[in-house]
């Protein structure tokens, strides 16, 4: 990833409009997850020697109900997580108007913690206490560990749904299509998803992509084989 650009109108524009934590998290998520599962009922029915049909019905039913139930979870979640967000806010609100010299002093061991001391603390202390948004933006950050940027619900359920969707349909490909030998098929075509998705996530990583690669293929790959073995039990 190449290095940003530290000309003056670059960093006001980089600071002023922060990204936030993006959605590589509800990706990655998703795409595993989609992935893991439908591999998991792929492999748990054709370990109990039921119909290709079986295997796209359920397969799809659960791509379906389960990157739904998946999305509309993390919505919630994020949604909770910004609710909390917007409480601390009134709290901060709350406390700043009724207890000014605590919650001053409270800005002052902040700032003291990142180092600045003697009359800089003072100043920036002054600074700080004298804009009100400011002042509660970094209590949130300092005292509650809260980023500045407000999470997206709606974007976050929708990363996750769409990694769900397009990561759980690739082991029901193979029966989709009627090719001969479709399990073998599908657990090439699910291991190599599992490689690719970790391999895409080390490039926000300091991990090597192989090694990504093949601790997710791992997760996946135990996932699997431990649903093909329940399978199993129910040959007749």
């Amino acid at each position: 990833m190449p290095d940003h650009s530290h000309a003056p109108d670059a960093i006001a524009a980089r600071i002023n409009a922060p990204p936030g934590r993006g959605y590589l998290r509800d990706a990655v998520y998703g795409g595993i997850d989609g992935s893991v599962t439908t591999f998991a009922i792929v492999a748990g029915v054709a370990g109990a020697g039921l119909s290709p049909f079986i295997i796209v019905a359920l397969g799809l039913a659960n791509v379906l109900a389960d990157g739904f139930s998946m999305a509309a979870g993390n919505y919630s979640g994020t949604k909770a997580e910004l609710d909390n967000m917007k409480r601390l806010r009134v709290v901060e609100e709350r406390h700043i108007a009724r207890y000014p010299d605590g919650e001053r002093q409270e800005v002052r061991e902040i700032l003291a913690q990142k180092g600045l001391a003697g009359q800089v603390l003072e100043d920036a202390t002054d600074a700080i206490t004298g804009n009100r948004e400011a002042w509660i933006q970094l209590m949130l950050e300092g005292e509650y560990g809260l980023a500045p940027v407000d999470p997206h619900p709606v974007r976050a359920a929708l990363a996750t749904f769409a990694a769900f969707i397009t990561a759980g349909l690739i082991p029901l490909l193979p029966f989709l299509l009627g090719l001969a030998g479709a399990f073998t098929w599908s657990v090439w075509m699910t291991a190599a998803v599992f490689f690719l998705i970790g391999a895409v996530k080390s490039v926000w990583s300091l991990e090597p992509w192989w090694r990504s690669g093949l601790e997710t293929l791992a997760i996946g790959g135990v996932a699997a084989a431990m649903a093909y073995g329940v399978g199993t039990l129910f040959t007749s």
